[in-house]
């Protein structure tokens, strides 16, 4: 369930990096979304349906009138700095200031998801662990290709699509430093799969555990939160030092990049966290407003 509840937030975010409006349309259609998502993963019945999907809609506007606020002044905060050099030291601080200004989103997400708990059938634990299964398989297919070039390439091409969105077009020297940064980065995709493999039967077992005691409200929030603690911070030391060690290179790498882009290309960057700026702030005016997570309309307007 957190990874439906990140995978969530993520959609959200890749529509707000769509482009100008796309926000407004994430919140327009988000519950009907988020709905479909979640129901991906635990396989509702219809009669847990009503209980999650108002759930949605709550969070929903909890969301806009609490979060986004704070969103979009970071955004604001970022425009003018956009313009300057960046070092290392100073991406992992705006990393970290991201991290945390998501972070509330995430944890209102699972007290919300401590109330489905209950409700949970072994039946719907097993079809979990199948669509886990089947996100390992894609995984796979994204990030692990059996030709060492095949999957350099595709990493290659996912980082220069993240960084045009922000800048622009970027010429052939920037492309190379793209290229560079990506084939010297320590990033392990086969032990990136293990973790998330780990992350799931974690939370699996977790679901089982809290069923099993029929734990109350209070236990079953404190559990999922140390279930995010854990995926956020694994229990396993190699892999917490190896996360430090890909963090520690991307914030290089994002410092390195940046100070290779040109001055209309930061000017790009800025015109964009300006729109984005103001797409979130038409949504906390109204404009856009989620209609609801069990309106059929909210997956056409």
């Amino acid at each position: 369930m957190r990874a439906a509840i990140i995978g969530t937030l993520a959609a959200l975010l890749a529509l707000l990096l769509g482009g100008c409006s796309a926000l407004r349309v994430a919140y327009n259609t988000g519950p009907q979304l988020a709905w479909w998502w979640l129901d991906g993963y635990a396989d509702f019945s219809r009669e847990q349906a009503p209980q999650v999907k108002a759930s949605i809609d709550r969070w929903f506007e909890w969301h806009r009138q609490t979060q986004l606020p704070g969103y979009a002044a970071l955004l604001a905060t970022a425009q003018p700095r956009i313009g300057e050099p960046l070092t290392p030291v100073a991406a992992c601080q705006w990393n970290n200031r991201i991290a945390d200004t998501l972070a509330p989103a995430v944890d209102r997400a699972l007290e919300h998801a401590a109330d489905v708990v209950p409700g949970l059938g072994e039946a719907q634990l097993r079809h979990m662990q199948q669509r886990y299964a089947k996100n390992i398989d894609e995984m796979r297919g994204e990030y692990l290709q059996a030709d060492p070039a095949e999957r350099l390439a595709a990493s290659v091409k996912r980082t220069l699509t993240r960084a045009e969105q922000i800048y622009g077009r970027l010429d052939d020297a920037q492309r190379k430093v793209i290229a560079e940064g990506v084939a010297a980065s320590p990033f392990d995709p086969q032990g990136w799969m293990e973790e998330r493999k780990r992350r799931q039967r974690d939370t699996l077992a977790t679901l089982r555990r809290l069923l099993a005691e029929r734990a109350d409200r209070d236990q079953r929030v404190a559990a999922l939160r140390a279930l995010a603690e854990r995926s956020q911070r694994s229990p396993d030391p190699a892999y917490r030092a190896y996360q430090q060690r890909l963090t520690d290179y991307n914030c290089a790498f994002v410092a390195r990049l940046h100070n290779a882009t040109t001055t209309v290309q930061r000017q790009r960057a800025r015109d964009n966290l300006k729109e984005w700026e103001e797409d979130l702030r038409a949504v906390i005016n109204g404009a856009g407003v989620a209609t609801g997570a069990g309106d059929p309309a909210a997956a056409s307007n």
